[in-house]
């Protein structure tokens, strides 16, 4: 029987990385990485999925519109809703448990409401990984749709351990799809899904060490061994 603990290892070792460092990432390793990842399943071999990989000059002229927007504090308008409305109570608690114990690692108080925007910012700089992902779909896509782009990035995102690299989803810039699909040529048949900060971690920035806490799997697996009747 194959040993599984390699691939194992690569699924425990994926987390977010916030900063990277500048090193180049050859055009090969991530066209390598991608067809890889398109064996991904999707509905009835729909793959449903596109993706544009934004470096160099295009790189830092969409990251200077969506900064001047943010800046600006332009309200985001997202092409989906990516929570419930309202948000469960436990994921609210969740998502303030990791972002206090991000500000923690970043040395950013409480009451620092000049650091807590300068590291939100970050988004927009993409933390500065020379490389960017964006995923979108058809507009009017459904819910399938999006597992199985989920499923496609997923891939990619273990595709990049493998190869020594990092990344970090971001929903948060898909907030202003609008600027993106302009920056990129993208018509407003796409819908801005996601992107995607891609490059070598820097493991000497202490945001990089941070890893949230998952929750245990009794909590979220039930085993059914016994038929149940009315």
């Amino acid at each position: 029987m194959t040993n599984p603990r390699p691939f194992l290892d690569i699924i425990a070792a994926r987390h977010c990385q916030r900063a990277f460092l500048p090193d180049e990432v050859p055009r090969e390793t991530i066209d390598n990485i991608l067809a890889t990842a398109a064996n991904a399943p999707s509905g009835k071999n729909t793959q449903p999925w596109q993706v544009e990989i934004v470096t160099g000059e295009a790189l830092q002229s969409l990251s200077s519109r969506l900064c001047k927007l943010f800046d600006a504090e332009t309200p985001l308008s997202p092409d989906y809703a990516y929570d419930p409305d309202p948000k469960p109570p436990e994921f609210i608690a969740r998502a303030r448990a990791c972002g206090h114990a991000i500000f923690s690692h970043k040395n950013i108080g409480r009451h620092d409401h000049a650091g807590r925007r300068a590291h939100v910012r970050r988004n927009f700089v993409f933390f500065d990984a020379p490389l960017l992902g964006i995923f979108h779909l058809p507009q009017g896509a459904a819910r399938g749709n999006f597992l199985d782009l989920g499923m496609f990035m997923q891939n990619v995102m273990l595709g990049l351990v493998a190869h020594g690299l990092g990344s970090c989803p971001q929903a948060s810039i898909a907030g202003y799809p609008g600027a993106i699909r302009e920056c990129l040529g993208l018509d407003d048949s796409r819908l801005i899904v996601a992107g995607l900060a891609i490059g070598v971690p820097d493991q000497a920035d202490p945001v990089n060490t941070f890893i949230p806490e998952r929750l245990p799997l009794e909590e979220f697996v039930q085993w059914h061994a016994t038929r149940h009747t009315a």
